[in-house]
């Protein structure tokens, strides 16, 4: 590990599956499994996902103590590191910080509060908070992870976060460091100052900022920044960051000595996957070198993609200032004669912003995100869509994440200073080819908005205040307690700590996968699969019944229609290109009403009457065909791609 961005590379963003491009189906080799019975299919679909998640845990189900086994390993996964680890014989001291006392601790007091009654306000190592909190009694169950057949209740807890009773550093003794890094967030400055006021409770008289993220350790001209509560008293009044953000930094070996040269005992970073991984490694370095640092995270996200947790500050602040620019596009569009708004949001790799700012305005027709490939052409594409809706209703908005359809650009192999890929302009793009679509065909008068910096500038709404205040103050509840590694999240409304490591394995996404096969982390996915219509991982449907919606009239997967989910290049109409049709709209649906543009070749799943595939109450089909499951295996690297198409039918013939 020579620098931190190579940290930041290596632990912070995995692939969640192979990328797979247009000719890679060519290499796919597609089986059709005839099954007797729709039941047979959802219990075969549900072993597949028993047996996917019980082959990730290696469980032998066999041994009658294998949830024991289980448990032990999942709690040694989740235990969080603290310093006694390294220090056996660090000596404890009572808690200085009591909501009792209002004003912070003076020096003669620096061994605990004085009182005449025991204070009732402390966290007790053992408590802890239940990551899963829904007990499945079947596989069938909308949504169920189950480890074993019998889908087993297995209890997985994590620490829950506040201040204890014991400390294990003297405030007096404390110098604190408060560090930035990556990109903007709504948040950041609301987090800081919580962190200050929380220390200077405590009784810590030394709190510094580093100066523009981990930069600021190795930059000569950068010098650190006293901070008092008298300093960040209003500043969570303002957007972005008191001590500045960066990307990158120089190596770990190398913020470890600055660390230590500037006798910084507590380190509290804030930044997202890469960041965390980029903290992890100096908590690793610490050790190493028997220091005692207690180094803390709290995850900024934008994207909402960090693992585990409920939600990320920064996140609700983004869905809300973006309907300023969804209702801006949506103004234009319906002002203009044949007129289409295009509004790209945030979400590299997860499109958190984009379907909940959608869902939010009402307004959106198309939402794209990464989560989800696409057709731009096609019948069942994005433009043969908005040319729809420009005949029925005159506009059309679209909603589109920076990291939708980056298929369609070209690739640069660029990274940024953390170990990103630099993405292309998918809302550029959007915007050239539709008006190129649509120049022999009426025209369009299209506009695009791309508001990403001016939410990232924005202050935090007063729900991401309360949640940046809690977050800041357990984060040195955390660091007093002597924890280090962790990083502090919200599980199921419950304030937590999370051992780094299990936060920055992979980018949290709305359609949970485990590398592409049925099964999900229901807990991660917002969307899930659970066995209703999911199939997960490149070329799934989508989502769980309910949650984005059914089948509405302008498309596959929307509420009313109004929010539509394309497929790949390919899954329609050529034969040995893809089995899978799905987005798309109205009587041309795959689903629609006479299934008029059903056909996909002899491999296709939704096919013609007499053909290989179903078609809809409302179709010119005598007969009701059965869903079939599709085996589809990958002969570069021999993953078994296991797809489930649900029957969505309330009769079928099985034939």
């Amino acid at each position: 590990m020579e620098t931190l961005s190579s940290a930041i590379g290596q632990k912070a963003i995995l692939p969640l599956t192979t990328t797979t491009t247009h000719t890679d189906h060519q290499d796919l080799f597609f089986r059709s499994v005839k099954l007797k019975t729709v039941r047979n299919l959802n219990k075969t679909c549900r072993k597949m996902r028993i047996q996917v998640q019980a082959a990730g845990n290696n469980i032998d189900f066999s041994d009658p103590n294998w949830k024991l086994k289980y448990q032990r390993e999942f709690e040694a996964r989740f235990n969080i590191p603290h310093i006694t680890d390294v220090f056996p014989d660090a000596v404890s001291y009572p808690s200085t910080f009591c909501l009792k006392m209002r004003t912070p601790v003076s020096e003669e007091f620096a061994e605990g509060y004085p009182s005449d009654e025991k204070w009732h306000g402390y966290i007790n190592n053992n408590d802890r908070v239940l990551l899963k909190v829904i007990n499945y009694s079947s596989p069938s169950s909308a949504g169920a992870e189950c480890i074993d057949p019998n889908c087993s209740w297995v209890e997985q807890w994590v620490h829950r976060a506040g201040p204890r009773e014991k400390i294990f550093f003297k405030p007096e003794e404390v110098k604190a460091a408060i560090v930035t890094c990556g990109g903007l967030c709504p948040g950041l400055n609301d987090v800081i100052r919580q962190i200050v006021i929380t220390l200077e409770i405590y009784g810590v008289k030394q709190i510094v900022g580093i100066p523009f993220g981990y930069r600021g350790f190795s930059e000569k001209d950068l010098a650190e920044m006293p901070l008092s509560r008298k300093v960040v008293q209003n500043v969570h009044l303002s957007g972005g960051s008191l001590l500045g953000v960066s990307r990158g930094g120089p190596k770990v070996s190398d913020i470890v000595d600055s660390i230590q040269e500037r006798g910084i005992n507590m380190l509290f970073v804030l930044g997202g996957n890469g960041t965390h991984a980029g903290a992890n490694a100096i908590h690793d370095e610490c050790r190493r070198r028997r220091i005692k640092v207690a180094v803390v995270g709290v995850p900024k996200t934008i994207d909402n993609d960090i693992m585990l947790m409920d939600k990320t500050f920064g996140f609700d602040t983004a869905v809300e200032e973006a309907q300023r620019a969804i209702n801006s596009a949506y103004i234009e569009a319906h002002s203009a004669y044949r007129g289409i708004g295009i509004v790209k949001l945030m979400g590299r790799s997860s499109g958190f912003i984009a379907m909940q700012a959608s869902l939010a305005s009402g307004q959106i027709d198309i939402c794209l995100i990464p989560e989800v490939p696409f057709n731009l052409h096609g019948p069942h594409g994005v433009l043969r869509h908005l040319r729809y809706l420009l005949e029925t209703k005159g506009s059309a908005v679209v909603c589109a994440a920076e990291g939708a359809g980056q298929d369609f650009l070209e690739k640069t192999n660029a990274k940024d200073a953390s170990g990103n890929a630099v993405l292309g302009d998918i809302g550029v793009y959007l915007q050239q080819e539709i008006k190129k679509y649509f120049k022999e065909i009426g025209g369009a008068d299209v506009k695009y908005i791309d508001p990403t910096y001016m939410i990232r500038a924005c202050r935090a709404n007063a729900s991401d205040g309360i949640l940046c205040t809690v977050l800041g103050q357990n984060a040195v509840h955390g660091a007093f307690a002597g924890y280090s590694g962790i990083t502090v999240g919200i599980c199921n409304t419950h304030y937590v700590y999370f051992p780094i490591p299990e936060v920055i394995s992979k980018p949290r996404v709305i359609f949970g996968t485990i590398e592409g096969n049925v099964g999900s982390v229901g807990k991660d996915a917002t969307l899930g699969n659970g066995g209703n219509v999911a199939a997960v991982g490149k070329f799934g449907i989508f989502g769980m019944l309910g949650i984005v919606g059914i089948f509405g009239s302008d498309g596959m997967f929307g509420i009313g229609g109004r929010v539509i989910f394309g497929t790949t290049e390919g899954n329609v109409g050529k034969e040995g290109k893809g089995v899978l049709v799905v987005g798309s709209v109205g009587k041309d649906a795959a689903l629609g009403n006479g299934g008029n543009v059903a056909a996909a070749g002899k491999l296709g799943i939704f096919g013609n009457c007499g053909n290989e595939g179903i078609v809809g109450k409302l179709g010119s089909c005598s007969r009701l065909r059965a869903a079939r499951l599709v085996v589809m295996l990958d002969k570069e690297n021999n993953a078994m791609i296991t797809k489930r198409i649900e029957q969505l039918l309330e009769t079928a013939i099985v034939i």
